[in-house]
């Protein structure tokens, strides 16, 4: 059974005609709505606590006690001033975005990703660059392996799709708010690198150096295309050095995800890990 003492006084809401109710599947279905509302929607207690610990105001929790088993609401508010409120399975059916969210939605604040707010801890930063990610699923997996390399930053340049979107967050495993995300033209970002002294290395086929070959010791981005249309030209005209991974079957390109994984583990692997 759900542990909510704590919340035994809670508001309960029961229809799904609820205003807030209404609010939370805009929120969920309309980038627009999150945008304007500065707000979006976090399923699953391991999320929820991902994106606290992250530095997310977490806003409301609502909760079914009927799916939740032995979550305990206190621990995943956590001391913070969260409104907590109790809904009905019929309403919880609504606004999740999956069925097996074990009855806990968050609402979370935005948070700002301009380039201006990336801070390094190390002198030799290692950083992942993104241009026009489309896919919630590549954008996950490329935030889940940033995440376990524990890369320094990832920067995505022109973004094709709202970071806050349940398909980005489902497919990141909470991995969204583990990692220290810009976000900013092509430009930008090239400016950015540039400023801090971070040598830019492309993914790219032409004019490339194998990867092994390449010392990422020093402060690196390691930037990555997009699988149809690769890099856009004003990446390869400020290319410090563009890499590739050899291929040995019928065709030139692999996954945007697993490339980065490949590339950013030998960048570990080259600094001891």
């Amino acid at each position: 059974m759900a542990i909510f003492t704590m919340n035994m006084e809670a508001k309960f809401i029961s229809s799904a005609q609820n205003p807030l109710v209404k609010n939370i599947i805009l929120l969920k279905d309309k980038s627009r709505e999150r945008r304007k509302a500065g707000l979006f929607v976090v399923e699953g207690q391991r999320e929820i606590e991902l994106a606290q610990k992250g530095g997310y105001v977490l806003q409301t929790l609502l909760f079914c006690p009927e799916i939740m088993g032995d979550i305990s609401i206190a621990s995943i508010t956590n001391a913070s001033s969260a409104e907590t409120i109790r809904v009905s399975e019929g309403v919880y059916g609504k606004i999740a975005h999956r069925g097996t969210t074990e009855g806990v939605l968050g609402l979370v604040q935005s948070k700002n990703h301009a380039l201006e707010h990336i801070t390094f801890k190390n002198k030799t930063p290692l950083v992942l660059v993104a241009e026009a990610p489309e896919k919630p699923g590549n954008i996950g997996a490329l935030l889940r392996t940033a995440d376990a390399a524990a890369v320094d930053a990832v920067l995505i340049a022109n973004p094709k799709s709202d970071l806050y979107s349940p398909n980005i967050i489902r497919s990141s495993v909470g991995c969204l708010f583990t990692n220290q995300i810009g976000v900013g033209t092509t430009d930008e970002i090239i400016d950015f690198l540039q400023t801090n002294q971070i040598k830019i290395y492309c993914a790219a086929l032409t004019a490339s150096k194998n990867y092994v070959d390449c010392d990422f010791k020093a402060a690196s981005a390691l930037v990555m295309g997009t699988e149809a249309t690769g890099l856009t030209e004003k990446w390869l005209q400020n290319s410090d050095q563009n890499i590739i991974i050899p291929m040995q079957g019928e065709i030139d390109s692999m996954n945007v995800s697993v490339s980065a994984a490949i590339l950013i583990f030998e960048a570990k692997r080259q600094r001891g890990f």
